[in-house]
C-alpha cells in the first residue's frame, strides 16, 4: 500500500474560526498536560507514562469543574494528541528527534482527525461540531482517506493535509538510466554533472528579495504596544512575508527537483553537515535560505516514488580539492578560489563544476561496491542492510541514503596524505571510473 498526502486550503466561517480557536486550545492544553504529567511521574518513579495510560486521564478532567471544557472538544482529538505526544517520546528515545516541548498558542497551530472525515466536492466534512467547510480542491483525493490534519498558519490562512492509502507497491530502485552528481552551493545553487556537460541553477536568494519590505514591517512591529489590535495585526503583515518568501521557496526547489528527478535515474549528493555551517555566522543567513536539506528530502522521496536511486556520498569526501582528470588531491582550497589549475597534470579546473564530476564518480563507486556485496548481485537497500525509513517521526539520514553515506573513498579515510596522487593497487578502478 501506497500513502499520499494532499494539502488543500480551506475556508472556514466565523462560526467555524471559533470552534477551530477552540478546538485548537484543548488540543494544546492536553498536549502540555500530559507532557508536564509525564516529566513530574518520571521525576517520582523513574518511569514514563505509556498512550494508555494517558488516556485514562481524560474522563476525570473531563468531569472536573475547572476543566470540563475539554468535553466540548471531539474526543479523538484529544486520543490523536495523546499518539502523538507517545511518537514524539519514541523518536527522542530513539535518536531521531529532540525531547518534546510544550506547545505556545502562538505561532502554527493544528488538530488531526483520525477518521471520519469525507471529502467532497469543494468541501471538506469534519466530524464533531464543525461540520461541512469549504475548500480548494485542487486534486483528486484517491484511495482511503486516513488522517486529516486541521492546521492554521500565523498568516491566518487554514488548510488541511489529507493523508490516503492507496493500492500499489513501490517501484523496485533501478540504476538503469542517467546518472548525475549535484554539487550544493550558495552563489550557484546547484552545480550539475551529468558525465558530460555541466549544468549550473542559479540560486534565488528569496530573503534578499524581501528583505526591504520585512525590515519596514518589523521596525513598526516592534513599535507596536504589546497585546494590542494594532500589535497583532502587524505581526500578521509580518507573517505574510515569511510566508511569501517560504512559499517561493518551496516553489524553487520543487520546480528543480522535479526536473532533476524525470531526467535522471540515479542522484548523487553530498551529505552536507548543514548544522555546522550555520555556525558561521557570516554565511547562516544565507545557508538557512537555501534550503539544502529540504531539496534533498524532495529529491529522496520523488526518486523512491519513480523507482531511482538517491546516493549520498561521505561529507569528508574532497570533492573541490581533488582533480577529475587525475585524481590529484590538493593540499587545500579557501573558499575564495572558484577556479584552480592542477598542478599535476595542468588541467583547469571550475570549482562547483569539478566538485559535482568528482561527487557523480564517487556515487558510481559506492554503487558498483553496494552490488557486488549484496546477494546474487543485485542492489541491496542499503549497504549495512538497515532500515530505511522510520515508520514515524523524523526522517533520518539513513532514510535519504540507499548506500552507506560513510563508505570509504578510493583514497581511503579523509586522514590520508593529500597532495599525491592515487597509489598504484586502485590506478585499474580510477580508469573505469574515467571512462563511465
Amino acid at each position: 500500500m501506497l500513502r499520499k498526502v494532499v494539502k488543500v486550503r480551506i475556508y472556514p466561517d466565523s462560526e467555524q474560526q471559533t470552534k477551530l480557536a477552540q478546538a485548537f486550545g484543548c488540543s494544546r492544553w492536553w498536549w502540555n498536560y500530559a507532557l508536564n504529567h509525564s516529566i513530574e511521574t518520571y521525576k517520582e518513579t523513574g518511569k514514563g507514562l505509556g498512550q494508555s495510560a494517558l488516556n485514562a486521564l481524560l474522563p476525570a478532567l473531563k468531569k472536573a469543574p475547572s476543566t470540563k471544557w475539554l468535553r466540548e472538544c471531539y474526543s479523538q482529538i484529544l486520543q490523536a494528541t495523546t499518539l502523538n505526544l507517545t511518537t514524539a517520546y519514541k523518536n527522542f528515545f530513539d535518536g531521531r528527534a529532540q525531547f518534546p516541548r510544550f506547545k505556545s498558542k502562538k505561532g502554527k497551530q493544528s488538530i488531526q482527525y483520525p477518521q471520519n472525515v469525507k471529502v467532497l466536492d469543494a468541501i471538506v466534512k469534519l466530524p464533531g461540531n464543525i461540520g461541512e467547510v469549504k475548500a480548494k480542491i485542487h486534486r483528486p483525493i484517491e484511495g482511503t482517506i486516513k488522517t486529516v490534519t486541521v492546521s492554521k498558519c500565523p498568516s491566518g490562512k487554514y488548510f488541511a493535509s489529507i493523508l490516503s492509502e492507496v493500492k500499489g507497491d513501490v517501484p523496485t530502485p533501478s540504476s538503469e538510466g542517467n546518472f548525475i552528481g549535484i554539487d550544493l552551493g550558495l552563489k550557484h545553487f546547484a552545480v550539475v554533472s551529468d558525465g558530460n556537460k555541466v549544468s549550473k541553477f542559479d540560486n534565488p536568494k528569496h530573503i534578499a528579495k524581501h528583505q526591504q519590505n520585512l525590515k519596514r514591517k518589523q521596525q513598526k512591529l516592534a513599535r507596536k504596544k504589546d497585546g494590542s489590535k494594532s500589535r497583532f495585526k502587524n505581526k500578521r503583515l509580518v507573517a505574510k512575508i515569511h510566508e511569501r518568501v517560504s512559499n517561493s521557496r518551496q516553489d524553487f526547489l520543487h520546480k528543480l527537483s522535479t526536473k532533476l528527478v524525470n531526467d535522471n535515474q540515479v542522484v548523487v549528493v553530498e551529505n552536507l553537515n548543514t548544522l555546522g555551517m550555520l555556525r558561521n555566522h557570516n554565511l547562516a543567513k544565507s545557508i538557512s535560505d537555501a534550503g539544502w536539506g529540504i531539496f534533498t528530502n524532495f529529491l529522496s522521496y520523488k526518486l523512491e516514488r519513480k523507482g531511482g536511486l538517491f546516493i549520498e556520498i561521505d561529507r569528508w569526501f574532497p570533492s573541490s580539492k581533488l582533480c577529475s582528470n587525475c585524481f590529484y588531491q590538493m593540499s587545500e582550497m579557501p573558499l575564495d578560489v572558484r577556479e584552480w589549475t592542477c598542478p599535476h597534470c595542468g588541467t583547469h579546473h571550475d570549482r562547483d563544476g569539478n566538485a559535482a564530476i568528482n561527487i557523480r564518480a564517487e556515487g558510481i563507486r559506492i554503487l558498483k561496491l553496494a552490488a557486488s556485496q549484496s546477494v546474487g548481485g543485485g542492489y541491496p537497500v542499503t549497504a549495512g542492510g538497515g532500515e530505511v525509513r522510520p515508520k514515524r517521526g523524523r526522517k533520518s539520514n539513513l532514510r535519504r541514503s540507499p548506500t552507506s553515506p560513510e563508505a570509504p573513498t578510493i583514497f581511503g579515510t579523509p586522514n590520508s596524505v593529500v597532495g599525491s596522487s592515487p597509489p598504484s593497487y586502485l590506478k585499474d578502478e580510477v580508469v573505469t571510473l574515467k571512462s563511465i
